[in-house]
């Protein structure tokens, strides 16, 4: 697998794992792990939620012998529990420090501050040498991951015991499905299903994120074969193609452009040959990042503020201490990282960013409808028609915001109606925004 399939795979398994601005008490960090969830079949067959319990790609692979590796991989969510420790008196001399450990919310040890919360640990589940000739009976592999706990001793500036962190995470049970049908000669179609057959015991969606695989994604290799983009197919195998049943994922060609070794199963929607920017820093987390405006954001925030977010997450502190050891020219190099005439659909709320707001209209007029927060608009993209302008084509959206960029460009950022992340909680932020120019829409009220 190449550097730049590894980059986007860790982007994906990563995707909204904790927002902007990376702290715990921020409200829109309250949802996490809303991206490739595939949950356990009983809850999901019982719930009445949209939540799958599998998660399938198909796709088309040429050649006369092909031989796969297929490579799963979703974050586990891991509870982190925060303990403060007291001391037990009256031990005899030499008999080593004795105490009892009681569980808080938080525990402050010098300047350090921890917040119990919730991480993640990376799983991983790899099936190679499949001769696809071989799979016209699917060939099933078992995920079984125990359940476990561990500890970490927190110690203070003398080395006494003042704490620990107790981490501990649930079983998950399941399996990885292979098979490949054989249309006619030197052509397959390649089935690959995630299933999550986890026991569950009705408790509520939040508590069953334990037992979900998160943030799942697939990256599929062949050798002695090719894979067909379903994106950009050839002519005479367009109709096959658009047949490939795919649930809850996309899959699209990775690694250098021209190669067809490498499809990547996105749980989000990709392009394909998805890269990232070569002047990134590095993992930001945030959807539809601008690392400019993010590391500018980060680096805005307050010493309170960075305490929280340190304390939040290990990952979230290396965005931090990445961001603070910036150069000055680092941060030049950031600005125009992207191509000059693409604006990103999907972007941070620039409103949301404290000290950077943009004096902008409530209101607009296009095609004589007055165009304000909350009006319903049809959107025709007219962009490069990248994998965003296919996908929103047509679409109704509410207008959430009216918004000005630093090129005085006036955008609408929008939510799509039937965006089942608009749905998710009583609060749009939460939802996917995009952003379109007023050229872009079509008024639907008035």
């Amino acid at each position: 697998m190449t550097d730049q399939v590894e980059k986007i795979a860790a982007a994906v398994l990563y995707e909204g794992y904790v927002l902007w601005p990376y702290r715990r008490s921020s409200a829109k960090n309250q949802k996490r792990w809303t991206f490739g969830g595939v949950y356990p079949k009983t809850f999901s067959e019982t719930s009445g939620t949209n939540d799958p319990w599998l998660m399938q790609t198909q796709c088309l692979v040429i050649g006369d012998s092909p031989t796969v590796q297929i490579k799963v991989r979703f974050l586990h969510v891991v509870e982190r529990k925060v303990a403060s420790f007291h001391k037990v008196e009256g031990r005899e001399p030499g008999a080593g420090v004795m105490g009892r450990l009681e569980f808080v919310d938080e525990l402050r040890i010098g300047k350090e501050l921890y917040l119990a919360w919730e991480e993640a640990a990376e799983r991983e589940i790899v099936v190679s040498g499949l001769k696809l000739t071989d799979l016209e009976a699917p060939m099933r592999t078992e995920i079984s991951i125990p359940e476990g706990s561990e500890g970490e001793l927190l110690a203070d500036e003398n080395g006494e015991p003042a704490g620990a962190l107790i981490r501990s995470w649930r079983s998950l049970e399941g399996s990885v499905e292979v098979g490949a049908e054989p249309i006619r000669e030197g052509l397959f179609r390649l089935t690959v299903k995630i299933m999550n057959t986890a026991p569950w015991n009705g408790e509520d969606r939040d508590n069953t994120l334990r037992q979900t695989f998160v943030s799942t994604h697939a990256i599929f290799e062949v050798e002695d074969g090719e894979f067909i983009s379903l994106m950009d197919p050839p002519e005479e195998l367009a109709k096959l193609a658009e047949e490939c049943e795919n649930s809850k994922t996309w899959p699209v060609l990775a690694g250098e452009e021209g190669d067809r070794s490498t499809v990547l199963s996105s749980p989000i929607i990709l392009y394909d040959y998805p890269k990232i920017s070569p002047v990134s820093p590095g993992d930001l987390f945030d959807g539809g990042e601008i690392d400019q405006l993010l590391t500018l954001s980060i680096l805005s925030l307050t010493d309170e503020e960075k305490e929280e977010a340190r304390a939040t997450d290990p990952r979230v502190r290396e965005i931090l201490d990445r961001s603070e050891s910036l150069s000055e020219e680092d941060l030049m190099g950031l600005h125009g990282g992207m191509s000059g005439s693409e604006m990103p659909r999907e972007q941070i709320d620039p409103f949301e960013v404290e000290g950077l707001e943009r004096p902008a209209p409530q209101s607009i007029v296009v095609d004589g409808v007055e165009i304000k927060s909350r009006s319903r608009v049809r959107l025709w993209p007219k962009g490069g028609r990248d994998i965003f302008d296919i996908a929103l084509s047509g679409k109704a959206a509410v207008v959430e915001k009216i918004e000005q960029d630093f090129e005085d460009r006036i955008l609408l950022a929008v939510s799509v109606e039937d965006d089942p992340g608009r749905e998710m909680v009583d609060m749009p932020v939460l939802g996917h925004r995009f952003f379109f120019s007023p050229e872009e829409v079509e008024p639907l009220d008035g």
